[in-house]
This record gives structure tokens, sequence and C-alpha cells, in this order.
């Protein structure tokens, strides 16, 4: 009877610190949201900004292996789902051409 109580505890602190992780992300992201200004337009290195895309993508991922390993799965999805926003982003900006796989990128 203790080990259920005892898995009974942990899952409920388990799902304090998700809901703790997700209040924070969601304040983060408010908050970015509230800071971003249009930027003028300006010329960019088209390939540069494709492959610091891609390179943060493989990062993000590589974060979430990383997290995952340990256990830590909140960031572990946080870190696959930044992964996947700079792909998202990368292809919606046309710096990635992926057709129109709508499937794995938010594109039309």
């Amino acid at each position: 009877m203790s080990n259920i109580k005892s898995r009974r505890r942990k899952s409920l602190l388990d799902m304090k610190i998700l809901e703790e992780r997700l209040e924070r992300y969601l304040l983060l992201t408010k908050d970015a949201i509230d800071k971003v200004k249009i930027s003028k337009e300006k010329q960019i290195n088209w390939k540069e900004s494709a492959e610091d895309f891609l390179d943060m993508a493989k990062r993000y991922l590589s974060d979430a292996v990383y997290f995952k390993k340990k256990g830590d799965f909140v960031r572990a999805f946080a870190c696959v789902n930044y992964a996947h926003g700079w792909l998202d982003a990368g292809a919606r900006l046309g710096l990635f051409d992926v057709g129109k796989d709508n499937r794995l990128f938010s594109v039309d």
C-alpha cells in the first residue's frame, strides 16, 4: 500500500512541477511577444541565415535528447518544440525548400 501512496505522491509532485514550468514558459512567451517590434526591411545573407536556423534546430534537438536521457521530459519536450519552431520559421520564411510539406512544416 505504501508503494501506491509513494507513486501517487510522486505523480502529484510531477504534475506540480509540470504546471509550474508550463506557467513559466507561458509567461516567458507572452513577455517575448510583447517585446517584439517589426524591424525595418534589410538585406540578409540568405545562406548564412538558413544555416543559422538549421544549426539552432539541431542544437535544440540535441538538448532535447540530453534532457530525455536525464529523465527531464518537460525540458526535453520544450527543446524539441523549439527545434521544430526553428524549422517551421525557416520554412515559412523560405530559407528552407520543403516543398509544400504541411505535415512536417507550417507551410501552405
